[in-house]
């Protein structure tokens, strides 16, 4: 019988793995003696401060009396309310990613010859080396599209004459390369994929210079092309939201820390793809989605209040879904009474659950937004409260537009892109030292043993 070396988990393995997870516990009670911040945060789930960021603001309190009090999330780009910047582009009927971009990337909003000199250039660079989908991306097809696209952006790397360059306009000119690439490097991944493992056609399209980013993601997608007005909205919307989120989420922490070592910029987006990929981070929607055709399938009136509540208290009770405890899609780390981002999306996926005749799925969507604060509440303790997340919507906005789950998380990756691009030009612009924490050794002094003796 042929044996796959690479993938298979012997019983010699498993006792191994057992030896080494005996030896990597640590009494819990040591973090608190020590006063460890695990997580880098405290009790209260506040982030320890490791840092200095000019990029973006999460605000999810207000202080009242002197004290630090939950409320509202906002969310700041450049010191702009993103529901004001959605706002602004929304309501004159353009795109925003290229405009949001560059705002990110260079502290000012463009004017309108900036903003089409910007979209010229990321135009520019929507273009792969000759031959790299044959010789790349169509060889050994991943079935995990953020491990294609870690991949395929470290492959670049021995295409670019200047690689490991860290001078400011040359990590710029990669930067916006690889803000230009990702939904090629993605979606050409996952055509890939679905031809060679699922026997589907192979439709490789090649980007539209006039088109946005978002339009452009339909094109490469679909393969007739074709999408409306308000899908190719949304998906601008959704790049929007989920393009930045401060310096302390993992996977711009990732960027800031590995920049730091003066690495390449091709090393540091793939850390940080690496980080996103992980479910914690990055791939909360796809189990939304999941949570809620289970939903459908279990509850007889999707309108009943008291049965959607027995429903999500089973959820919490690890008796429904995936048993794992959990309301996917509601609570964040910082946000408590609203998540800023999520609200901003709901409105303009309600147009497009009206567009698409699913009212009724939209409904249940804000019928659970609405009970399970009050679920949990009445079923948890918490330092602070709970609402959706922009994960709650997303995956149901994703759907709605026909993409692949395969590809929610790479248009997270997308969109964080530019956020990863503006911190990784923020730490090389302050020149900083290299980020190493520090860790204190809990291991006991040991005298040496002869192999004979053991």
């Amino acid at each position: 019988m042929d044996r796959n070396i690479y993938s298979e988990v012997t019983p010699d393995i498993i006792q191994l793995a057992e030896l080494s997870r005996q030896a990597g516990v640590i009494d819990t009670e040591l973090f608190t003696r020590y006063e460890v911040k695990r997580g880098l945060r405290d009790l209260n789930g506040k982030g320890v401060l490791a840092g200095l960021t000019n990029i973006s603001d999460v605000r999810a309190t207000k202080t009242v009396n002197g004290e630090s009090v939950p409320d509202h999330g906002s969310l700041f780009y450049r010191g702009y309310n993103v529901k004001d910047l959605v706002a602004g582009f929304s309501g004159n009927d353009r795109f925003g990613f290229e405009e949001i971009t560059y705002l990110l990337l260079f502290d000012k909003l463009p004017n309108t010859k900036e903003l089409e000199e910007f979209k010229e250039l990321l135009s520019f660079y929507r273009s792969l080396p000759t031959s790299f989908v044959r010789d790349i991306i169509m060889k050994a097809p991943s079935r995990d599209m953020m491990n294609t696209l870690a991949r395929s952006v470290l492959t670049l790397y021995s295409y670019d004459e200047k690689a490991d360059d860290t001078r400011l306009p040359n990590v710029l000119r990669q930067c916006l390369q690889l803000i230009s690439l990702f939904p090629l490097l993605s979606i050409y991944g996952y055509q890939a994929y679905k031809y060679y493992h699922d026997g589907g056609s192979l439709h490789i399209h090649q980007p539209i210079w006039e088109l946005s980013a978002a339009e452009n993601i339909l094109h490469l997608l679909r393969p007739d092309s074709k999408y409306t007005p308000l899908e190719a909205k949304i998906l601008d919307i959704a790049l929007i939201v989920h393009m930045e989120h401060g310096g302390g989420n993992n996977s711009s922490f990732t960027t800031h820390v590995v920049s730091s070592t003066m690495t390449d910029t091709y090393s540091v987006m793939a850390a940080a793809i690496g980080s996103l990929k992980g479910p914690r981070h990055g791939g909360a929607n796809i189990k939304v989605v999941q949570m809620f055709e289970d939903m459908k399938h279990t509850l007889e009136d999707w309108t009943d209040e008291e049965e959607v509540a027995h429903y999500l208290k089973k959820l919490l009770h690890k008796e429904a879904f995936d048993r794992a405890g959990l309301i996917y899609g509601v609570g964040h780390a910082i946000y408590s009474k609203s998540d800023p981002r999520a609200v901003i999306f709901k409105s303009f996926v309600e147009k497009l659950s009206v567009e698409k005749g699913l009212e009724k799925e939209f409904a249940l969507y804000s019928l659970v937004e609405r009970l399970a604060p009050q679920v949990i509440s009445g079923e948890r303790h918490m330092y602070k409260g709970v609402s959706a997340n922009v994960d709650f919507y997303s995956g149901f906005a994703y759907r709605m537009l026909g993409l692949p789950l395969e590809l929610y998380t790479p248009i997270f990756a997308m969109a964080r892109i530019s956020g990863w691009s503006a911190h990784r030009m923020e730490e090389l612009a302050n020149n900083g030292k290299i980020i190493r924490p520090a860790y204190r050794t809990v291991c006991v002094e040991r005298e040496y043993v002869d192999l004979e003796q053991r």
